[in-house]
């Protein structure tokens, strides 16, 4: 008999608006899009690369914490 590992646990998120109450829960039933801390990616940096169709685009947070995204 096999056996299937188990899914990692997910770390528990904190939403505070309705919009992001649906996607956790869409995500918690894995019928909604994934869900990434920003923190995760940022690691402690204030902005972040990203090659997307060999465009490059800036993700970095503000000092009031929003986040913001420029190509």
């Amino acid at each position: 008999m096999t056996t299937t590992p188990a899914a990692p646990a997910r770390p528990p998120v904190q939403a505070t608006n309705p919009t992001a109450v649906t996607a956790v829960r869409a995500q918690a039933t894995g019928t909604g899009p994934r869900i990434v801390d920003s923190a995760e990616l940022l690691q402690g940096h204030s902005q972040l690369l990203i090659c997307h169709l060999s465009d490059i685009y800036r993700l970095q947070t503000t000092r009031q914490g929003k986040l913001i995204l420029t190509k």
